[in-house]
């Protein structure tokens, strides 16, 4: 099959899903005002998604209403300082999107506040829910009204439904939620907000991320680590409890990472601490099924999932990779940037070179309007700049973290061999993507995935490379499981390689 004959008028790569962050502070309080440090955190998230951004607070008093803003675009341009300034609050949470359920607009932008029998609530959600149509029937049937096209205001709406046990005693925030978790077993991280506390919770499956962190007081930060490198012991003081999507956000603002999230935890965050409420168990006690592609190509190599760093993981990939597909080639290069650990792992374990071939233009966006044909073929060239003087006349091998279309990976090829490259070999730090993902991952329809479109063997000639070997599963599953401790309870969702899905969809 010819390359032209493969749609390139869309984006090549995998999408983010979403990107959550909520902080309460302590009773000793915080030296700089709480709005700022949430703000900060979803700039730390940012590569989560980068369509939309939202935040509320709340002073935590029983009458206390929320204040809310949201925008569509960036962090950044999203909120401005008068915004920081009006979103007082003792604590609140944030919410960066990308679609993958509802459309890209105002009124799809999180966290949802409404009304519950209790009082306000305000909720934030990353992931996709897999029984999202029959949910909105049953709520419609019900005579709930629903205002946007988003499955996230679907968990919102079932969290205002007494529980069945009833509330005797007042608010029944467990019971609610275990109610909403009966309802759809996948696939969501969420935070509640409601009152003076914020609720932390993952599907039973745990297949989106989740982790708890500590805001230290301004003068341990620099006193974070011994002058031999070791981690000292955390300050029992705190200034203020967080949950975010990563751990990657905590360190710009001097916070430390304490936990993930369990799979099917509950989680109370007030100002005295953090307590796990209940674990609600999986189904037929399946295992469970953290989305393996964060590890891959998601995350920031700076966050820590299930204990293990992101980078060490996609080190591991690399070493992997070498091991079961090593090249004859003078260099070895990357992609830019989440596969670099692993390209520089592969040349290490192979005693090859490592140099960069390719620079990338970070400033250039996603471009909805093409003026031309011109700019149309311009394609890659738009985002990367070859460094014809680091590989001219060599061989070399170009390691990548994933193809998706395959469109931008043959365009590569043909820059740097036109570049003056000798020999371009491809290597691939994952398996072939080969299934779609409904559990909050953008993913392209079968037919549209390039290890569909043609056989593996001839991959190379598609993408004009002289060879193209990708990953094992098995080698990736070796790479993300060889950190985890002895005895610590895994599983990892790898339906986008494999087929094998966790939990089947229910509205196809």
């Amino acid at each position: 099959m010819e390359l032209s004959s493969i749609d390139t008028t869309s984006e090549s790569g995998l999408r983010e899903e979403c990107g959550l962050f909520g902080m309460v502070a302590a009773n000793s309080g915080i030296d700089i005002t709480l709005s700022h440090l949430i703000h900060l955190g979803l700039v730390g998230l940012q590569h989560r998604g980068q369509e939309s951004a939202g935040i509320v607070t709340s002073m935590g008093g029983p009458n206390d209403t929320f204040v809310t803003r949201k925008a569509m675009g960036l962090v950044n341009g999203a909120f401005s300082d008068d915004d920081i300034v009006i979103l007082k609050g003792n604590l609140g949470i944030g919410h960066v999107r990308y679609s993958t359920q509802g459309l890209s607009n105002a009124s799809n932008i999180q966290p949802f506040v409404v009304e519950s029998l209790h009082g306000l609530i305000a909720v934030a959600h990353n992931g996709e829910l897999v029984n999202a149509m029959h949910l909105k029937q049953k709520l419609l049937r019900h005579g709930v009204g629903l205002s946007t096209s988003s499955d996230s205001e679907l968990i919102t709406q079932l969290l205002t439904h007494t529980p069945d046990c009833g509330e005797p005693n007042g608010a029944n925030w467990v019971g609610r939620i275990k109610n909403m978790m009966q309802e759809t077993v996948a696939s969501y991280s969420l935070l509640i907000m409601h009152k003076d506390r914020i609720w932390a919770v993952r599907d039973s499956y745990g297949n989106r991320p989740l982790c708890i962190g500590k805001l230290l007081p301004a003068d341990a930060v620099t006193v974070m680590r011994s002058p031999s490198g070791n981690r000292l012991a955390l300050p029992d003081e705190s200034e203020a409890w967080i949950v975010a999507s990563e751990s990657c956000t905590f360190h710009a603002m001097g916070a430390e990472y304490v936990r993930d999230v369990l799979p099917g935890e509950i989680v109370e965050v007030t100002k005295n601490g953090v307590i796990s409420r209940c674990i609600v168990p999986r189904p037929e006690a399946h295992p469970p099924a953290f989305c393996i592609f964060e590890y891959v190509y998601f995350a920031r190599p700076d966050s820590r999932f299930e204990g293990q760093m992101v980078a060490s993981v996609r080190r591991r990939c690399g070493r992997q990779l070498a091991l079961e597909w090593p090249a004859d080639v003078d260099l070895v290069s990357t992609v830019p940037e989440s596969a670099t650990p692993a390209a520089m792992e592969y040349a290490a374990t192979l005693n090859i070179p490592y140099r960069e071939v390719l620079c990338k233009n970070r400033y250039v966006g996603r471009t909805f309007i093409q003026p031309s044909a011109r700019l149309r073929k311009l394609g890659v060239a738009k985002k990367f700049g070859p460094l014809v003087d680091n590989f001219y006349g060599k061989r070399l091998v170009i390691i990548d973290d994933s193809i998706v279309r395959g469109t931008t990976m043959g365009q590569l090829v043909a820059l740097l061999r036109k570049a003056g490259a000798k020999e371009v070999h491809v290597r691939v730090a994952s398996p072939p993507i080969k299934y779609p993902c409904y559990m909050g991952i953008n993913i392209p329809t079968k037919e549209e995935l390039v290890a569909n479109i043609i056989p593996l063997n001839e991959m190379a000639k598609l993408f004009g490379a002289d060879s193209v070997h990708y990953l094992s599963l098995e080698g990736l599953k070796k790479a993300v499981t060889e950190g985890l401790k002895e005895g610590q309870e895994t599983g990892h969702c790898t339906a986008c390689l494999s087929g094998d899905y966790p939990v089947k969809k229910l509205d196809w």
